[in-house]
C-alpha cells in the first residue's frame, strides 16, 4: 500500500499517523489521521486520478479521524467506519467487505482500544491494517478506555490469530512482518501486567492508585506517563475484581 505520515509524532503516535492508500481507481484511504492542511492536500493530491474514492476509520480518535470531514468534502468522498463515531456516513461492522480494484478490504472487530474498533483485512496481500490495536514498535498500547477493554483486547488478539497473515500494518510504527510474533509479544505484555495487579492485590487488596503504579513499574517510568500507567492498570485492575467475581 501507499504510506503518508501525517508529521504529528509524539510519546503516543510515535513516528507520527500513517495514513495507508489501497487501490488505484478504485482507491480507500485508511484513517486519514490529524485535521492538518498539509496532510490533508496530501492526500488529495495520493487520490487524484482516482474515480471511486473512499475513507474508512479504525476508529475515532483524533490523531486517526481528525481530517475525516474535511478530507471528505475535499475529494468528494464517503466516510465509512463504525458506528459511534460521528463523522461516520456509513456504518462497517465485523465481516463487512470494503472493494478495491487491488483486493478487498474485510472490516475485522477488534475492541480492546476503544469499544468501536475495527482492523481491515486484506485478502489478497495477507495484510493487517491494525489501526492501534498494535503500535509498530514496543509491546503495548493503550487499552484502558472503558469497563472490560483488557478481555475485549485478550479476546481480539485470539481473533486475529485466525487470519492467514503475513505483515501488519499499523497506524503508528513500521510495518511488522512477523505477525505471530507480534500478536504474541503484545498478549504476553498484557498477561504479565494483569499477574503483576493479581499479586498487588493478593497482597494489598484496597492498594490505592499511586501505589499501584509504584509496585507495576518501580524506577521504570518515563516521565510525563504517571497518568496513563495509573489509568492503564485501573483497567487492569478492573480486569481482575471482574473475573475473581465470575
Amino acid at each position: 500500500p501507499k504510506c503518508l505520515n501525517a508529521g504529528n509524532a509524539g510519546p503516543f503516535t510515535l513516528d507520527g499517523t500513517r495514513t495507508y492508500i489501497v487501490g488505484q481507481e478504485r482507491v480507500v484511504i485508511i484513517d486519514p489521521g490529524p485535521d492538518l492542511d498539509s496532510h490533508i492536500r496530501a492526500l488529495a493530491s495520493a487520490v487524484g486520478p482516482a474515480h471511486h474514492r473512499k475513507i474508512i476509520l479504525t476508529h475515532g480518535h483524533s490523531d486517526h479521524a481528525g481530517s475525516a470531514s474535511s478530507l471528505s468534502v475535499a475529494i468528494g468522498a464517503e466516510v465509512w467506519g463504525p458506528a459511534g463515531v460521528e463523522c461516520v456516513g456509513h456504518v462497517l461492522a465485523d465481516g463487512d467487505v470494503i472493494i478495491t480494484d487491488e483486493g478487498n478490504l474485510i472490516a475485522v472487530s477488534t475492541p480492546g482500544h476503544t469499544p468501536e474498533h475495527l482492523s481491515f483485512y486484506w485478502e489478497a496481500q495477507q495484510a493487517l491494517f491494525a489501526g492501534d490495536h498494535l503500535l509498530g514498535k514496543g509491546n503495548t498500547t493503550w487499552v484502558a478506555d472503558y469497563p472490560g477493554c483488557v478481555s475485549d483486547y485478550l479476546n481480539s488478539i485470539a481473533q486475529l490469530r485466525l487470519l492467514s497473515l503475513s505483515v501488519i500494518y499499523p497506524t503508528h510504527g513500521p510495518p511488522l512482518e512477523n505477525p505471530t510474533e507480534a500478536l504474541n509479544r503484545f498478549e504476553s505484555h498484557r498477561l504479565a501486567r494483569i499477574q503483576q495487579v493479581e499479586e498487588a492485590l493478593e497482597q494489598h487488596p484496597s492498594i490505592a492508585a499511586e501505589e499501584l503504579v509504584a509496585f507495576v513499574y518501580g524506577d521504570a517510568l518515563p516521565n510525563g506517563m504517571e497518568r496513563a500507567a495509573s489509568q492503564s492498570l485501573e483497567a487492569l485492575r478492573e480486569h481482575v475484581q471482574t473475573l475473581g467475581k465470575s
